[in-house]
């Protein structure tokens, strides 16, 4: 709130007459000198009646009283009508003592404070003062980074390096810094630490880039997973959101166009085929820790397991969508290929020494290589480029590269 400065009031100081250089007033006038004029209604030389300047001159404006308009204002505002109720009671006391003008501003704010008051208290008891402050921070922070929400694209003046408060948001067609592609809203308590969010922004935002780009073919190979957390300073006011992005991997190269690939760009028959897709590519993400089956034959042979029925449900998926007449006959040796690499996968699931899991797993691999399904893909009007890191080596792609 400011602070109102009230204007002092019109008019030089009163005089109080001649003075003696003792600073006495003299008993009476000096011996032979004239009795002062007299001036009606009590007036002093130097003035006019009733205060006004020179002997027939114009009144001076009366001064406006500076609380009342601050409670008008505030009245008006009803951001705080406890404030402006006070305020407009003051100002009606300093009017009256004053003289002041501003007494129809002081009433009215009152008023206004008055309904105010009363409708923040009804507010309140109906839940519906929550809704309205979340919009006015909404407002508020139109240009921070805190308003990005999933499917914008915006622009940083530190680009997505280092700290940042500030974002503007931007067409996806133009060039911009970064898009937003999650929101991960965490629970409240004490400030967990940057280590702490960091690891939950890791595990959490690559988690659901599937779930925005579900063509995983579509995301150029130079672009990675950025993240902003809440600072200690932002927590303290309710911050408890982790902001997931998308951008180049040098943090400075702008983008352009949107990398979205999900429900709301894609026609039926794409996302059926990603929707079969992705349930392969979970799978295969969930890769056993260690590297070699001869250290844990145990873990691998039961994620062969998961492979297999992950074939099963995908190879399924593919043959019950009808697919249109141009797509059809790809599908289905699409599907057939699957099919064979789901016999290959349950056989090392069933291996009892690293040897013969490596035999089949590798066989299945070979069957699921991506680049099986580029014909499909091309008939469906897809990305028909597999990931630089896949297409690079020549060599069917290691469990942890497949993306199909």
């Amino acid at each position: 709130m400011r602070l109102v400065s009230i204007p002092p009031p019109y008019g030089p100081p009163h005089s109080h007459g001649p003075q003696d250089p003792s600073g006495q007033y003299p008993a009476g006038p000096p011996p032979g000198a004239q009795p002062p004029p007299q001036y009606p209604y009590g007036a002093q030389p130097g003035f006019a009646p009733y205060g006004l300047y020179g002997p027939y001159g114009p009144r001076p404006p009366v001064a406006v009283n500076g609380v009342a308009i601050a409670a008008l204002v505030l009245g008006l505002l009803c951001f705080v009508p406890a404030v402006g109720l006070v305020l407009g009671l003051i100002a009606l006391r300093q009017i009256k003592r004053r003289g002041e003008r501003g007494r129809g501003m002081a009433v009215a704010g009152a008023v206004l404070s008055s309904a105010g008051l009363a409708l923040w208290t009804l507010m309140l008891a109906t839940g519906a003062a929550a809704d309205f402050w979340e919009g006015v921070k909404e407002g508020a922070r139109a240009e921070s980074v805190l308003a990005l929400r999933a499917g914008d694209c915006f622009n940083s003046p530190t680009g997505l390096e280092g700290w940042a408060d500030e974002a503007t948001k931007v067409p996806c067609a133009r060039k911009h810094d970064g898009e937003v592609f999650a929101l991960v809203t965490l629970p409240g308590g004490a400030y967990p630490g940057e280590d702490s969010l960091t690891g939950t922004a890791d595990e959490r935002c690559y988690d659901l880039v599937d779930g925005y780009v579900m063509d995983r073919w579509a995301l150029p190979d130079t672009v990675d997973v950025y993240y902003y957390l809440p600072t200690e300073d932002s927590w303290r006011f309710g911050d408890r959101g982790i902001t997931c992005v998308l951008g180049e991997r040098d943090g400075r190269s702008p983008l352009t166009g949107s990398l979205r690939r999900d429900e709301t760009t894609l026609d039926a028959h794409q996302l059926a085929y990603l929707e079969a897709a992705g349930v392969l590519n979970a799978a295969l993400d969930d890769h056993p820790g260690t590297e070699f089956a001869e250290d844990d034959l145990p873990g691998h042979t039961a994620w062969a397991d998961e492979v297999a029925t992950a074939l099963a449900e995908q190879t399924r998926m593919l043959r019950a969508h009808t697919w249109p007449a141009g797509a059809q006959t790809p599908l289905d040796e699409l599907a057939d290929g699957l099919a064979e690499a789901e016999k290959e996968w349950v056989r090392a699931a069933e291996a009892t020494d690293a040897d013969t899991y490596y035999a089949h797993s590798d066989r299945g691999l070979t069957l699921i290589d991506p680049r099986q399904s580029v014909t499909a893909r091309k008939a469906l009007g897809l990305a028909t480029s597999p990931p630089r890191h896949e297409e690079e080596r020549g060599e069917a792609p290691e469990s942890g590269d497949m993306k199909v």
